[in-house]
C-alpha cells in the first residue's frame, strides 16, 4: 500500500484527509502542491514527509528555467526553504530536504540538466530505500513479539506514514506475516482520529485482526492484561532517546510503565536527530483549533472556546524500552547506544 507515487514529474499521493471514507488521490505538479500536501497532512507520517519533500524539491528543480548556475542553485534554496518551512517536528523532512541539496551541491560542476537529473534520481533512490529499511525494522521487531500477542498502537506509523509497508505498523505485519496469530487494538488519537481512520482501516485491509477502542480506554485494557507490548512510531528521536510521536503517545508510555508493559519505538534511524541532546529542544507543532473544535467540518464544541492543540508530544526515555530500527533493537543506556548507529 504505497501513499504515493511519482512518475513523469508529477507526485501522485493518496488523500489522507479522506480516508477510510473515500479513496481519493491528489496529483502534485509543482513544489508548492508538494508542500501543501505536506502542510495540510494530505500526506502524514515522519518517512512519507521525507520523501514527499524530496520529490517536491525534484518537481520544482525541474520547472527551473535558467542557463545560469548560479540561479538555479538560488532558486532550489528557495524550494528548499520552503519545503523545510512545512511542519516543524519531523526531522525526517529535514533530513530529506539537507540529503537532496547536498548531493546536487556535490554534482555543481555537471550541467543543469544532469543536476536535475540526479536530484530525481536522490529521491527515487530515497522511496526505495524506506520500503526496505521498514522491512528491516519489521524483522528486527518481529523478534520481540511472542505468538498470540495483543498489541496496542497509537496513531498510525503504517503504509500510509512511510512509502510501503511502515515502522510499528511494520513490526506487527512482519508478525501475522510470520504466523503468530497477532491482535492489535489501535487507538483512535484523537484529535486528527488517524488511528481511527487510517491504522484500523490498513490493518483491515490486510486482513490483521484490530480492535479500535478511544484514547481514555488504553489504560482499562492495560490494567484488565489484556496489552502485551505496545509499539509506536517516531517523529523525531533525540540521543537520549526521548521521543517525539503523535500527541498521547506520552500518557500511553506511563501507563505501558504502569503495568509493566513493554513500549517500544519503532523507527528508521533518519528519525533520530544525532544534534538534539534531549527532548527538551524538539519544536512541538500547534496545529488549528478546528482539529479539536470540528469533527469532519462538524462542530462539537461551543464557539469561542479557548483550544490548545500540540500535534506531539515528547517521551522522556525512561518509558523506553527500546528503539527498533533498521540497523537492530536498541536498549539503554540510550544515550550510548543510539551514537553506535551513526558509526555503523
Amino acid at each position: 500500500m504505497r501513499p504515493l507515487d511519482y512518475k513523469d514529474g508529477v507526485l501522485k499521493l493518496i488523500d489522507q484527509t479522506r480516508l477510510p471514507t473515500e479513496y481519493v488521490t491528489v496529483d502534485c505538479r509543482t513544489f508548492e502542491d508538494a508542500a501543501r500536501a505536506i502542510r495540510d497532512m494530505i500526506v502524514r507520517g515522519a518517512p512519507a514527509i521525507g520523501v514527499t519533500a524530496a520529490y517536491g524539491i525534484a518537481i520544482g528543480a525541474l520547472g527551473i528555467v535558467t542557463e545560469s548556475k548560479d540561479d538555479f542553485f538560488r532558486q532550489l534554496d528557495v524550494i528548499c526553504n520552503v519545503m523545510r518551512n512545512t511542519r516543524p517536528t519531523a526531522v525526517n523532512l529535514f533530513w530529506a530536504v539537507d540529503r537532496v541539496l547536498k548531493k546536487a551541491l556535490d554534482n555543481k560542476n555537471k550541467s543543469i540538466q544532469d543536476i536535475k537529473d540526479i536530484i530525481v534520481m536522490e529521491a527515487y533512490r530515497m522511496d526505495t530505500e524506506d520500503v526496505e529499511v521498514n522491512k528491516s525494522i519489521g524483522r528486527n521487531g518481529n523478534e520481540l513479539i511472542k505468538p498470540g500477542d495483543t498489541i496496542l498502537t497509537h496513531c498510525n506509523a503504517g503504509a500510509l506514514a512511510t512509502c510501503d509497508y511502515g515502522t510499528a505498523l511494520g513490526v506487527i505485519r512482519a508478525a501475522h506475516d510470520s504466523g503468530k496469530n497477532i491482535n492489535v487494538f489501535a487507538d483512535e488519537t484523537r484529535p486528527y482520529l488517524q488511528g481511527a481512520r487510517l491504522t484500523s482501516w490498513e490493518l483491515q485491509q490486510d486482513g490483521i485482526p484490530v480492535t479500535l477502542i478511544c484514547d481514555n480506554m488504553a489504560g482499562h485494557f492495560m490494567k484488565a492484561g489484556k496489552v502485551n507490548c505496545v509499539i509506536v512510531g517516531a517523529d523525531r528521536i533525540a540521543l537520549n532517546g526521548d521521543t517525539a510521536n503523535k500527541i498521547g503517545t506520552y500518557s500511553v508510555a506511563v501507563l505501558a510503565k504502569e503495568n509493566n508493559i513493554p513500549f517500544y519505538v519503532a523507527a528508521p534511524v533518519s528519525t533520530i536527530d544525532f544534534d538534539m541532546k534531549t527532548g527538551d529542544g524538539i519544536p512541538i507543532e500547534e496545529r488549528k483549533s478546528e482539529e479539536v473544535t470540528h469533527i469532519k467540518g462538524i462542530r462539537i464544541a461551543p464557539e469561542g472556546v479557548s483550544v490548545l492543540n500540540p500535534a506531539f508530544d515528547v517521551t522522556p526515555s525512561r518509558y523506553v524500552t527500546a528503539i527498533i530500527t533498521e540497523k537492530g533493537v536498541v536498549y539503554p543506556p540510550f544515550d550510548t547506544n543510539i551514537r553506535k548507529l551513526k558509526q555503523t
